[in-house]
């Protein structure tokens, strides 16, 4: 059965971010994720780690201005300085709290603007990003999202991403392969994992279409999950779902995945 992170900015917010560590271990977590841990130093996120027994599985580069819209800035004309600046940050965390995969959010892409363009600053700015974070034995990652979520998302398909990241041409760019955009975005998962399986970097899990836990919806996760064994994947699987109620009375389906 895969290994399964708590996505803390997610799930159990009932607790402020700081107690959700805690809380995440004592549910039986072993592996947490978040989209940001930049409110908190570096140090402070790893000593509630390894106070809690926890590992690190992702978080992301700083996206730019979330408070005003913005969701990443890795394909943004004009802002390469900024990302570069954005790549040393992340570093300084995911050294301080041994975070070995970070996920770069490519951006929105604005009404009329020259994809093209933007395509270019993306390469190239991952490809800055992909050299710095293999200096320090690090994955980098993208991932595609569905414009449901976020409207003008410049990454949308599996065949994009990957494409991308062949484009980059470093061995440590890989695709975050998150089953609840792909469902949205182009179904046929199992497929999709199988073509793709050599260039996922990472998995993550929702319901589709509500975003809750993955044992209702459209998808069937426990087929899913054991296709990712027969795979032979041994990464983590990040629970990036919001949960119906309260965290901890929605884990049924994590007990029965690991019994």
């Amino acid at each position: 059965m895969p290994r399964f992170a708590a996505n803390l900015t997610m799930m159990f917010n009932e607790v402020p971010f700081p107690q959700r560590f805690a809380v995440a271990s004592k549910a039986g977590f072993r592996g947490v994720e978040f989209l940001f841990p930049y409110e908190l130093a570096p140090q402070e996120v790893a000593h509630l780690l390894a106070d809690n027994g926890l590992e690190n599985a992702l978080f992301n580069l700083p996206p730019g201005d979330w408070s005003a819209g913005e969701r990443g800035i890795a394909s943004l004309p004009g802002r390469e300085a900024e990302f570069r600046a954005s790549v040393g940050r992340a570093l300084e965390y995911a050294q301080a709290m041994g975070t070995q995969r970070l996920h770069a959010m490519a951006g929105l892409l604005p009404a009329g603007a020259d994809r093209a363009q933007h395509r270019a600053v993306y390469i190239e700015n991952l490809r800055y990003a992909a050299q710095e974070f293999a200096k320090h034995g690090r994955m980098l990652l993208i991932e595609p999202i569905n414009v449901r979520d976020i409207p003008g998302y410049f990454l949308n398909t599996q065949a994009e991403a990957h494409a991308v990241c062949q484009e980059v041409g470093e061995p440590n760019i890989k695709v975050q392969m998150d089953f609840y955009h792909a469902q949205i975005v182009e179904g046929d998962l199992a497929t999709k994992l199988k073509q793709y399986f050599d260039g996922i970097g990472h998995i993550q899990i929702a319901s589709v279409p509500e975003r809750h836990e993955p044992n209702d919806g459209e998808v069937n996760y426990p087929y899913l999950f054991r296709l990712l064994d027969e795979l032979g994947y041994d990464g983590w699987v990040g629970c990036e779902y919001r949960p119906r109620g309260k965290t901890e009375d929605g884990l049924a389906w994590f007990r029965n995945a690991k019994s």
